[in-house]
């Protein structure tokens, strides 16, 4: 099929067009920077200059395509509003498939998105599901909870480096899932018409607290956590101030989220059902401990190697 991928540059998105393209799929993915993209260009995708705030773009993607794919999501460096960039954007592509007469679309929401509604991002998925719902479109919705490339980032970076690792309220359990399971439900979903017009929940394997995180990260890297909770009433504080400023709303709107990751709640949902309907094999999908550890494995291997070949430098510049 010919599939437009929205996104393509994000973490998702790239592992979405990839397994496309290996699927068998011709894969044109809209970008803002096609410099940038050059990788996917590499890979076998075609490139489009496109914005989601620029319609005309968007209906020079859509032509000839057969499905859509859509992964696209704010990034924290944008200045403006996620109610800007995310919810405009989702409008204009939905109208544009609509002037496009593309039926087949594919969502990358978020899990218990209808229960967080005072969280921006959530709002923003939550309200594109409920439009989706409402239209002609033959979608697919897919309810994501975090993906294990922010555990790196967030959890075991810092401890691999002596540095705090901040957490904040009461830890809500997360199933994290790896980005490249999500995208082979995201692919899957093209080629299974028993999916369409239904949402899904696809999830990591089992649900983790902080403090379990943090604990496979010091196991994996026999290196102690110091970790510092952040109390909520600080990041409301934090966000109210931010809110008061133009250039600052969208960390306003970001902080929000700590109310979905702190809550004490789960992000969680059983995946038989949804594994069924892709035809998935559950035992394929990435263990978190594996993650974590394959993750260390690789890096302190890399750190071995450049202090061996820091030790031969030193040992060439001695006069015996």
């Amino acid at each position: 099929m010919q599939v437009l991928v929205v996104g393509g540059t994000g973490t998702l998105g790239r592992q979405i067009a990839k397994q496309a393209i290996d699927a068998g799929h011709k894969v044109r993915c809209v970008v803002r920077s096609p410099r940038k993209a050059a990788f996917l260009q590499e890979w076998g995708c075609e490139l489009t200059r496109g914005d989601l705030l620029e319609p005309a773009s968007l209906d020079y993607a859509l032509d000839g395509m057969d499905a859509v794919i859509d992964a696209a999501t704010s990034r924290p460096t944008d200045p403006k509003s996620i109610y800007v960039t995310d919810w405009d954007g989702k409008l204009n592509l939905l109208r544009a498939c609509e002037r496009a007469d593309v039926k087949r679309f594919v969502f990358l929401s978020l899990l218990d998105a209808s229960k967080h509604r005072d969280v921006p991002l959530m709002d923003i998925k939550h309200c594109t599901e409920r439009l989706l719902e409402e239209s002609d479109l033959d979608y697919t919705i897919l309810q994501g909870a975090a993906f294990m490339q922010g555990v790196i980032s967030q959890f075991s970076i810092p401890i691999l480096e002596s540095q705090t690792v901040w957490v904040s309220g009461s830890p809500t359990r997360i199933a994290y899932m790896n980005t490249q399971d999500m995208a082979r439900f995201a692919v899957a979903a093209v080629d299974r018409p028993e999916t369409i017009r239904c949402s899904y929940p696809v999830v990591g394997p089992k649900a983790w607290n902080t403090g379990e995180v943090i604990q496979l990260c010091e196991l994996a890297s026999s290196k102690s956590a110091r970790v510092f909770r952040v109390p909520g009433s600080l990041l409301n504080l934090m966000q109210g101030i931010c809110s008061f400023f133009e250039p600052a709303v969208n960390v306003a709107e970001r902080l929000a989220f700590a109310e979905v990751t702190g809550g004490g709640g789960s992000l969680d949902a059983p995946m038989e059902a949804s594994y069924r309907a892709f035809g998935l094999d559950p035992s394929e999908t990435t263990q978190l401990e594996t993650y974590i550890r394959e993750y260390y494995d690789t890096i302190l291997k890399r750190l071995r190697d450049m202090e061996a070949d820091l030790d031969k430098d030193a040992k060439k510049k001695l006069p015996f």
